[in-house]
């Protein structure tokens, strides 16, 4: 016959307060860290100034072309060869070609650069496009 001891616990039980404690901390920490990741990588660029600048929020799917000043062109902050940057640009206006735009120049950008980027935005059909400036 088996005698139980007094150091002998009825049953083992597990703890539920700790456990969800150590959830919400894990839930805590994801969501602090989903909202700091930034959305976009953004290049050293000194945007041109603009007295009539206005604040606007930027759609998650807005594809946003930056330009140097010596004109290379950059997208998702990796450069661009002409070719690859007509060929995203063609993707992207084939997917929805109703897709907002967002310019991104240096203020020492030629304005023969801006030019062309419009020009193939237009070419591929992107017409809803907007240049970034600082106010």
């Amino acid at each position: 016959m088996r005698v139980k001891s007094a150091d002998q616990e009825e049953g083992a039980e597990v703890q539920m307060a700790p456990l969800i404690d150590c959830v919400f901390l894990l839930l805590i920490f994801f969501l602090v860290a989903a909202t700091l990741k930034k959305a976009h990588k953004e290049l050293e660029l000194e945007l041109p100034h603009s007295a009539a600048a206005i604040k606007t929020k930027s759609e998650a799917d807005t594809l946003i072309i930056e330009i140097t000043k010596d004109g290379q062109a950059y997208m998702d902050a990796e450069p661009m060869s002409k070719r690859l940057l007509h060929k995203r640009i063609r993707e992207a206006a084939a997917e929805a070609p109703n897709r907002r735009v967002r310019i991104d120049a240096d203020r020492a950008t030629a304005f023969q650069y801006i030019v062309n980027m419009l020009d193939l935005l237009q070419f591929e059909g992107l017409n809803n496009v907007g240049v970034r400036t600082r106010d």
